[in-house]
């Protein structure tokens, strides 16, 4: 897909041209000329088109040439979600209208709090969100590819253009990075194992001369004394995998962003076995590890000049002879002792290592992301991602740029008494606190790997994938990732 930006006035003809339309009938943003105006007006009128929010309507122009209306709802109510709502509802009907170009004049729309810049990387985004087919294993019935070839974002005045340029190529990098994040996560567990994982980390490298990948294996892992994350992988067949991602795109120097992904590639809940509905989608508990992935594949794309580090270690969480049985203590990679109450808590053993190992980079800042806790789902829902941190800097900063990326998170509280749930008789802690505040507790858990670093943790439980008819991988939290690196690791 070919992204472009460009005044209204040098827009050639498209074969699909996207205008906004607001409730009362006016044209939100720019337009071709006059006549695009008396249209939506009459359209109003005759309430053939109502300009609420989400609406559609393509009709046909003259030969091949189409105008796609897409409504924005009251010019009161617009902002940031509902600008997002109007291009992801403009861009699924692009998709299916079968334009081979096409113009977005909507985008010249001004939005409050979001500058060309970002309207112009929504597009970007939005539009290869809604190209993004699922690498099914069908056989028949596979859909056509999409024949849209080419997007102009259109800016009304030559101030914003330098702006929106940035922005269509930021959005062209993230789908590359959110391609990646969702084909990974959305591949069966059969196919997509620790070691295919490695394999696709070490191709995501070739051509890359900035970023270089690493993939440690079963006997490296023990030589490391990650016996915390080697609990986890006993009991499975598939030999483990921890995967380093180093890409540096600023002087050597400069203390990297260090990024750690939760890779479980299938999490049965070992011995502490999860009931059976919905098991299958325990194939989404890597998207941790396809998020921080994806991110570093967008930030190669983009040629960013920043420092960032991926470490994803990755495994099966399976029942076994050999599983770990709950009641075993391990002892992890920083020496702490840990009892396994409850082996279905199996991310925190695998992270908590990565979290160890991260400080052989001297990193500027640690953000693990994971689909840690049920608790966080049933806390926050599928809307924002739950974020903890041991630094209010940090945290202020992947607030805002989930924020201003439209990946929205959401911060907890950590403190003392939460991480006192996780006293143990025999250990120096337990790997869980009981029901109470089990998404901060899993939090407060890692929290006692980060002493001394700047730490983050998001819990995407809830958002990294859908369940039910539309299953399938978001691709969050790349958007907020990218966003928080590009403005942060310079």
């Amino acid at each position: 897909m070919q992204f472009t930006a460009s005044l209204s006035r040098g827009v050639r003809r498209s074969a699909c041209a996207i205008i906004g339309v607001h409730d009362d009938g006016e044209i939100g943003g720019a337009s071709r000329g006059p006549a695009d105006a008396a249209l939506a007006r009459r359209l109003h009128k005759s309430r053939d088109f109502n300009g609420r929010a989400g609406d559609t309507l393509l009709l046909p122009g003259d030969g091949d040439s189409r105008l796609l209306l897409v409504g924005l709802g009251s010019k009161k109510s617009l902002n940031r979600r509902t600008f997002r709502r109007a291009l992801r509802d403009a861009s699924a009907a692009l998709v299916r209208s079968g334009a081979a170009d096409a113009a977005f004049f909507v985008a010249a729309l001004e939005v409050p709090e979001v500058d060309g810049y970002y309207r112009a990387r929504y597009v970007a985004e939005l539009v290869e969100a809604a190209l993004y087919r699922i690498p099914d294993q069908k056989t028949s019935g596979k859909p056509r590819p999409s024949s849209l070839k080419s997007v102009t974002v259109v800016v009304a005045d030559s101030a914003d253009l330098a702006a929106a340029r940035r922005g269509v190529a930021a959005g062209a990098s993230l789908a590359v990075g959110q391609r990646l994040s969702k084909d990974l996560a959305n591949l069966p567990a059969n196919v997509c194992t620790p070691t295919y994982l490695g394999a696709a980390a070490t191709r995501m490298a070739r051509g890359q001369r900035n970023l270089k990948v690493r993939v440690l294996g079963l006997a490296e892992i023990r030589r490391l004394k990650m016996g915390s994350f080697l609990s986890v992988t006993r009991g499975s067949d598939e030999p483990p995998r921890l995967i380093v991602a180093e890409y540096r795109g600023a002087p050597a120097a400069k203390a990297p962003i260090v990024l750690i992904g939760k890779g479980i590639t299938f999490d049965t809940g070992g011995i502490s076995l999860k009931d059976p509905p919905g098991m299958d989608e325990m194939k989404f508990d890597m998207s941790g590890a396809a998020t921080v992935l994806g991110t570093i594949a967008a930030l190669a794309d983009a040629k960013a000049p920043v420092n960032v580090t991926a470490i994803v270690p990755t495994c099966e969480n399976m029942p076994s002879g050999r599983a770990t049985k709950p009641g075993d203590i391990v002892t992890s990679m920083s020496g702490q002792t840990i009892e396994v109450l409850n082996t279905d808590a199996e991310g925190r053993l695998i992270l908590c290592d990565a979290i160890t190992f991260s400080r052989r980079f001297k990193p500027k800042v640690v953000i693990d992301v994971a689909t840690l806790t049920g608790a966080c789902v049933i806390a926050l829902g599928s809307h924002v991602s739950g974020l903890m941190s041991n630094d209010d800097q940090l945290a202020d900063a992947l607030l805002e740029s989930g924020r201003r990326s439209g990946d929205p998170c959401w911060r907890l509280p950590l403190t003392d008494d939460y991480a006192d749930q996780l006293r143990s008789n025999f250990a120096d802690m337990a790997n869980i606190g009981g029901r109470e505040a089990g998404a901060i507790t899993a939090g407060a858990f890692l929290w006692k790997f980060a002493a001394g670093l700047t730490w983050a943790h998001l819990d995407v439980a809830g958002t990294a994938y859908q369940t039910g008819a539309a299953k399938g991988s978001t691709g969050r939290p790349v958007s907020l990732l990218l966003d928080y690196c590009l403005t942060h690791g310079r």
